[in-house]
C-alpha cells in the first residue's frame, strides 16, 4: 500500500563524488556530495557551497568517486566548509571552517593533467572536468533563487585504478570489482556483492555508447578551463 508523503529530502540513494578545486590562493579544497549524475563523458552536479564558488570563478575540477575503503576519510569531511566566514544556514546545521581539508580526511593531494584541480590519490576514479554551462535552480522562486546552482561539466580525462578493471580491458569498469560508497539520505552505504539479476541493457556493448568528447579530451593539454561564470543562468 502507498500512502501520501512529505520527505525533508529526496535522496534516494547515489555515489559519493569528492569535487577537487582550488581556491582564490591557490589552495585545494576538498567537499563530499551526492547530486551528480553522469551520461557519456558529461556529469551534472548540483552545488550550494565554496565549491559551487571556486567552480564558477576557475570552469573546472576534479571528481573523486572514494569507493567502500575510503568512508573513513569522507565522514570527517562532513560538516566541514572551505567558505570563512561560515555562512549563516551552515552555521546552523553545524558546519565548521577548515582550510585543509586533505589533512583532515588523510588524503592526499596529487597533480591533475589538464586542471589546476587536485586529486585524490585513495580514489579508485578520478574524472577531470571542464564546466560547460551553468543554471541556478529553482530560479522561479522567491524563497530558493539562488541557493543552489546546477553545473554541466565535460570529462576531459580519466583516471581508473587497474584493480577495477575488466581483466584484459583497459578502457572498461569491472562492476563486479568497483564497490563505489553510496549515500542514501544521509547514510553511508555499499554494494552487495554480485548482480541481483541478469541485465538485458547489458547485451549493449559499451562502446555503442562511446561520445565524442573522448575524442576531444584527446585534445586536451594542461590549460585551466575558461571561467564559467559568464553563463550562469539567472
Amino acid at each position: 500500500m502507498h500512502v501520501a508523503s512529505e520527505p525533508p529530502i529526496l535522496y534516494f540513494g547515489t555515489p559519493v563524488v569528492l569535487i577537487g578545486t582550488s581556491n582564490e590562493d591557490g589552495t585545494p579544497n576538498l567537499a563530499p556530495m551526492s547530486s551528480a549524475f553522469w551520461l557519456g563523458w558529461r556529469c551534472m552536479l548540483g552545488l550550494a557551497s565554496k565549491t559551487a564558488q571556486n567552480l564558477l570563478r576557475s570552469g573546472e575540477c576534479v571528481l573523486n568517486l572514494p569507493s567502500e575503503t575510503e568512508v573513513g576519510g569522507v565522514n570527517r569531511l562532513a560538516l566541514t566548509t572551505g567558505s570563512n566566514p561560515v555562512p549563516q544556514r551552515k552555521l546552523a546545521r553545524g558546519y565548521r571552517h577548515v582550510a585543509d581539508k586533505f589533512g583532515l580526511a588523510g588524503f592526499t593531494p596529487i597533480a591533475a593533467e589538464t586542471v589546476l584541480a587536485p586529486r585524490v590519490r585513495e580514489c579508485p576514479v578520478q574524472l577531470e572536468a571542464a564546466v560547460v554551462s551553468t543554471h541556478a535552480l529553482a530560479a522561479e522562486d522567491e524563497a530558493l533563487r539562488g541557493g543552489i546552482m546546477t553545473f554541466e561539466l565535460r570529462i576531459q580525462r580519466v583516471h581508473l585504478e587497474q584493480s577495477i578493471l575488466a581483466q584484459g580491458e583497459p578502457d572498461r569498469v569491472d562492476p563486479d570489482r568497483w564497490r563505489p560508497l553510496i549515500m542514501s539520505f544521509q547514510k553511508f552505504y555499499g554494494l552487495a556483492p554480485g548482480q541481483l539479476h541478469a541485465s538485458a541493457l547489458a547485451q549493449i556493448p559499451e562502446a555503442m555508447y562511446r561520445s565524442p568528447d573522448i575524442d576531444r579530451s584527446r585534445a586536451v593539454a594542461f590549460a585551466p578551463s575558461p571561467c564559467a561564470e559568464a553563463s550562469v543562468s539567472l
